[in-house]
């Protein structure tokens, strides 16, 4: 695998660092070296995101990086409200590529349609890797309305709000069903996902709305084409109730057509995770948002609750798993804490 360094310099850790967080918690597709965040300098990566050293250290600039990690790429590890390239990330990236190495990117800001980076890259030889950009409009897809008809489950794994732990979750939950002998195949609709390695999926977000479920479905019909799994899961993306981010969820499920749907939440979270200092937008409550999707799934009911421990304590989120079982009946477990298994079981139900 190609040797990696994460540019996630103030933000590891945090929701905007998510593709660093990511690319630490699980790559296939680079082996990640190192990350570069001054502010945590020192430390290792895994220890300061879940606790659990994974041997990448976080190192304090992109000169340590070269001359400890001996990198071949640079990452940007951030999503950005706008996905626009951070203004203080520039002059990294400049020498990055002045430096030998390939930069990667998943913001919608592309790095190859930079003129001072492309001709950068250009003169030094370097790829620059927009993993956001989508297929020419005439080679894109649109709903056929093909998933609905696969022998398999699709079960896609949505939530609450943005950067509550989707991703992570299906993630997850594809390892445990795979673990426990149910074939399953992973689909991305994010840029975190496809830089983690995954071959099936697209950046969604980045897509025209006319081609954003065709394009999407025709990656579950492939995933399923090539691998023949009993179970698909989808990635999801923002919420069905956020109102800036309603398109992705929206979209997943007529791309998916789901047999059935594992919802995140964050009971400690009060507002959604989006321009805060603008708009205070209300967290919805279980209730709602089961409505909500359960409405568009038009058929899928929601089978399991997955928490998001984030500000709340291991006896608080024990409380939680016991209230929610109680009034929901339906399994409820923190994925990173408690594992996935009762999501699986549940789902070895639905075969």
């Amino acid at each position: 695998m190609e040797r990696a360094v994460i540019l996630c310099d103030g933000y590891f850790g945090q929701n905007t660092g998510k593709t660093a967080n990511g690319l630490v918690r699980c790559s296939k597709r680079y082996e990640i070296v190192g990350v570069i965040d001054r502010t945590k300098a020192g430390r290792d990566a895994g220890e300061v995101l879940d606790g659990t050293p994974k041997g990448i250290p976080i190192l304090k600039d992109l000169r340590e990086a070269v001359d400890r990690a001996r990198p071949e790429t640079l990452i940007i590890g951030v999503a950005t409200f706008g996905g626009y390239i951070p203004k203080e990330f520039r002059p990294v990236i400049r020498e990055a590529i002045e430096a030998g190495l390939s930069v990667v990117a998943g913001l919608h800001e592309y790095l190859g349609d930079d003129p001072e980076f492309s001709k950068l890259a250009a003169d030094r030889g370097v790829r620059l890797v927009d993993v956001r950009r989508p297929r020419p409009i005439r080679e894109a897809q649109q709903f056929s309305d093909r998933s609905r008809r696969l022998p398999c489950l699709r079960i896609p794994v949505l939530g609450t709000d943005g950067s509550i732990g989707k991703r992570t979750t299906a993630l997850l939950l594809t390892d445990a069903l795979n673990d426990a002998g149910v074939g399953t195949t992973f689909v991305a609709t994010g840029q975190t996902g496809l830089l983690q390695g995954s071959p099936y999926g697209v950046a969604l977000d980045s897509i025209k709305g006319d081609f954003m479920v065709g394009e999407l479905e025709a990656e579950v019909v492939r995933a399923w084409e090539e691998t023949k799994p009993r179970v698909l899961v989808v990635e999801g993306q923002g919420s069905v109730s956020h109102p800036a981010y309603v398109c992705g969820t929206r979209a997943i499920l007529m791309a998916s057509m789901p047999s059935g749907i594992l919802m995140m939440h964050a009971p400690a979270r009060k507002t959604r995770n989006f321009r805060r200092d603008v708009v205070a937008w209300p967290m919805p409550t279980v209730e709602e948002e089961i409505e909500w999707l359960e409405f568009f799934a038009r058929g899928a009911k929601v089978f399991g609750l997955a928490i998001n421990h984030e500000n709340m304590t291991r006896d608080q989120v024990e409380a939680t798993v016991r209230e929610w079982e109680d009034r929901y009946e339906l399994p409820a477990a923190d994925p990173l804490w408690h594992g996935c298994g009762k999501f699986v079981e549940r789902i070895k139900g639905m075969l």
